[in-house]
């Protein structure tokens, strides 16, 4: 079964999806080019189609950006990376609307208290923007860092969420 293509209109612009039935397999805010370009060879070869809308996905989006914050939460994700990636992913996932994390807790959340590089490189390397919410990671003393969209989007996703 082709994987499924689409996009969402959002306060913070044209978010770019990517799915394989109920699993988001890439989020993006630059191009379907990248978001293809993130997915594992297995995945690939499935080829795409694009849709309309993404069932259940969609609507989580919605309801986030309609002010429940945690809708995102119910969004299964998937996305190819290392070990430590991997690690971080999950504990991006783990911070809640409203709070933030630093580069060096994440680290140590994610089993490697000296990987803050790294932590910081799991940010970057992040397919899922948004729903593995990188944007949540900020330095150590609360400046809010990189954030691949521009921090005026990562400024907004925080006062959204009540952080700011």
């Amino acid at each position: 079964m082709p994987l499924q293509i689409s996009q969402f209109k959002s306060p913070i612009g044209v978010i770019n999806l990517i799915a394989a039935e109920q699993i988001l397999l890439g989020l993006n805010l630059s191009s379907i080019k990248a978001l293809k370009d993130s997915l594992d060879e297995i995945d690939y070869a499935r080829g795409f189609k694009e849709v309309s809308k993404i069932e259940v996905i969609s609507d989580l989006l919605s309801d986030y950006f309609a002010g429940d914050i945690d809708a995102i939460n119910g969004i299964s994700v998937r996305q190819p990376g290392a070990q430590f990636s991997q690690d971080a992913w999950k504990a991006m996932r783990k911070v809640k609307g409203g709070k933030v994390l630093s580069y060096a807790d994440l680290a140590h959340r994610a089993g490697s208290p000296a990987a803050v590089r790294a932590a910081g490189s799991a940010c970057a390397k992040n397919a899922i923007a948004l729903v593995v919410p990188c944007h949540r990671i900020v330095k150590t003393g609360g400046a809010l860092g990189n954030y691949a969209y521009g921090l005026s989007k990562k400024e907004w996703l925080l006062r959204h969420e009540g952080a700011l």
